[in-house]
């Protein structure tokens, strides 16, 4: 594994050929979700308005509905984080191996009590058609992840233009620390304060070289990459879907029986609310 500034992980083809067509063959079998920024009881803050993010989604393992606000200590850790589909027995294999690679290569010291990579979310990117013409959707503006622990990405597809930055361009400008491309069937893994606090991390642009054609069950979107983002979410702040307050499950039932027509787990969930 190459180490790049302390805290920072990089591999090349860390999965092989087989382990990526399963994954992709897999990939086809969820339906991604187009999530709204805020909802009834979430309404926009002054100034904002509603609208959708910038590509679809998937969670694995516990969902963070965007409505509800990420996880975000020390105030955002209550019903942000909703239990959800668990990995596949494949990508289970390669969430262990990551595991061991970063008890391994980061310092104890950055790697919380009972770290594990539980939770994940899948982002698409591709193109949106927007009233008859295609818009570029594949980036991610400034932000940080703020779940404790080292944090690690898989990539598919297209490869991507990744930056960790000093901070906001529009507050107060901002100084590009590091910059790489991610490629495919890449991981990189970022750990510590300085990458998990101090820099804010972006996608920059997403390349349009290999010209691969993915069939996942997205209308009016075309992938060019999927990316696996790996993190820890401590145990004690999941609860179930039927757990969530009367408000916070007003705004998320209807993305739940969204999810529940393709998905078991939340088939589940949705009859466990009904009990309930």
């Amino acid at each position: 594994m190459k180490v790049l500034p302390k805290g920072l992980l990089y591999q090349k083809f860390f999965i092989n050929k087989e382990e990526r067509k399963l994954i992709l063959e897999w990939l086809e079998t969820l339906v991604p979700l187009w999530e709204m920024r805020y909802s009834k009881h979430h309404p926009p803050p002054e100034g904002d308005e509603q609208r959708p993010l910038l590509r679809p989604v998937y969670w694995l393992g516990n969902w963070q509905f965007a409505c509800l606000g990420y996880y975000h200590p020390p105030e955002g850790i209550h019903n942000r984080s909703v239990h959800s589909t668990p990995y596949p027995p494949l990508l289970d294999k390669i969430v262990k191996r990551i595991e061991f690679l970063v008890k391994r290569a980061i310092p104890s010291t950055d790697i919380p009590k009972g770290w594990k990579l539980n939770t994940c979310l899948v982002n698409f990117y591709g193109d949106k058609l927007v009233e008859k013409k295609w818009e570029d959707r594949a980036r991610v503006g400034e932000h940080k992840d703020f779940e404790p622990g080292p944090v690690a990405s898989l990539s598919l597809g297209d490869r991507a233009f990744f930056q960790f930055v000093s901070g906001k361009p529009k507050v107060d400008g901002n100084k590009v620390f590091w910059e790489g491309w991610l490629e495919d069937s890449s991981l990189q893994v970022f750990a510590g304060k300085r990458f998990k606090e101090q820099f804010f991390h972006r996608v920059q642009r997403v390349d349009r070289k290999s010209r691969e054609s993915f069939s996942f069950r997205v209308e009016d979107f075309k992938t060019r990459r999927i990316n696996f983002t790996f993190r820890f979410v401590p145990p004690e702040h999941i609860v179930n879907l039927h757990e969530l307050p009367s408000e916070d499950l007003e705004d998320v039932l209807p993305l739940a029986q969204e999810l529940a027509k393709s998905d078991p787990f939340f088939q589940r969930a949705i009859a466990e609310i009904i009990r309930s």
